[in-house]
């Protein structure tokens, strides 16, 4: 199959696709939705990450399109609606970077604390600053989590570890780790957090959470972090807050525009800002982490070409068939309406196929089924089963 990865997919993933005998072309920036448009067709394989949007318009255009994979924790970048409608899987990896992030997180709450940004500023300024006006250690400080998922816990056990009181606030009902207290509200964890993390998803419900009243209710000189969404946060209400000094310092890692490619130019309001540490979306930027991406992103599309496999596809039914040692495969997209399991097993009754396995999930409107037998299935089956009403696409495989 072609492959196209943009946005310098880690090179596992290249290798790995390669070693499977699939074309795979590399591009190290993202694509506006007009390239894309031009890129996609042909590609039958598609790996973006955070900065690349493929929306209704581009999957339009992506007429060889099966797969996506997003490599990167987040798929808010893609119209999932719209690639289901169409019938192409999008996988990601939801839990590959999760330590790097959370890494980070701890650094960042040291760093503010200790008032290393401006600090340093100073130092590469010739300017000799040896005092401990404003530097605070991290232990006995409460640390409010704001989204409360897989980052969200890590960052709670290893903030206990060091010694922080630890206070969640999620909209869903979450187990609290170890010494965590929930909190009913969010106005309620704002008002007692010394430090606010925010880790909540890229759901459009989220656009605009944090903004002039939510800073407001935040403890005089507290921290603010956020390395989950960009458009999550007001950035220009962040400053205000900042330079009236009722913020004591802020960490971003995300924007709500982030630039598209390696080296072009970062604009944000929160430039310039003592005690505010700006990086351009890193979080899960370690070695470790994009590898582990890679690896993981690339073996899901591989799976789901070579075995017909869904696992942890976030946008159609998941089945996970055994690895297909004799016989035949057929893997079936449906629309998911009564009868349509019956009228496939009754096509292939018809043929005398004997099945040796079965798999069915169905998830909305679309259902998916695994079909494995012992010999193959005529061409007449097949094209019964293609020329359905109900038919999204039907795929063979073999030993």
């Amino acid at each position: 199959m072609k492959v196209l990865l943009l946005e310098n997919i880690h090179p596992v993933a290249v290798e790995s696709l390669q070693a499977r005998g699939h074309e795979v072309e590399i591009l190290a920036g993202s694509l506006s939705e007009d390239e894309l448009v031009a890129a996609l067709p042909g590609v039958q394989l598609l790996g973006i990450r955070s900065n690349t949007h493929l929306t209704a318009r581009a999957l339009d255009a992506a007429t060889d399109l099966t797969a996506v994979g997003c490599f990167c924790i987040g798929t808010n970048q893609v119209d999932l609606v719209a690639a289901a409608e169409r019938g192409i899987a999008v996988f990601n990896a939801p839990y590959s970077n999760t330590r790097s992030v959370v890494e980070l997180v701890i650094g960042e709450i040291i760093a503010l604390a200790r008032r290393l940004p401006e600090k340093t500023h100073k130092m590469h300024q010739g300017v000799w600053d040896k005092s401990a006006k404003g530097s605070h250690e991290i232990r006995g400080r409460t640390l409010g989590i704001v989204g409360y998922g897989n980052i969200g816990t890590q960052l709670s056990n290893l903030a206990e570890a060091l010694g922080l009181r630890v206070i969640f606030y999620d909209t869903a009902d979450r187990l609290a780790h170890g010494n965590a207290r929930r909190m009913p509200t969010l106005d309620a964890l704002l008002a007692e957090a010394d430090v606010v993390s925010l880790h909540v998803d890229g759901r459009p419900g989220n656009a605009g959470l944090f903004g002039a009243e939510q800073f407001a209710r935040m403890k005089p000189r507290a921290l603010f972090i956020n390395a989950s969404r960009g458009m999550v946060v007001d950035d220009v209400a962040l400053r205000e807050n900042i330079e009236s000094g009722h913020l004591a310092g802020a960490a971003l890692d995300v924007f709500p525009v982030e630039p598209k490619a390696q080296g072009d130019t970062f604009e944000s309001v929160l430039r310039g800002l003592d005690n505010v540490i700006l990086t351009p979306h890193v979080g899960g930027s370690t070695q470790e982490a994009q590898e582990e991406i890679g690896w993981f992103v690339a073996g899901k599309l591989a799976s789901f070409v070579a075995e017909g496999s869904t696992a942890l596809s976030v946008n159609v039914p998941a089945v996970q068939p055994p690895p297909l040692t004799d016989g035949v495969r057929l893997a079936y997209l449906h629309v998911n309406v009564p009868g349509v399991l019956a009228e496939l097993n009754a096509y292939l009754a018809e043929q005398g196929a004997n099945i040796t396995g079965q798999y069915l999930a169905t998830r909305g409107e679309q259902g998916y089924v695994v079909t494995d037998a012992s010999e193959a299935i005529s061409d007449a089956a097949l094209d019964k089963l293609r020329s359905s009403d109900q038919t999204i696409w039907l795929r063979g495989y073999t030993a």
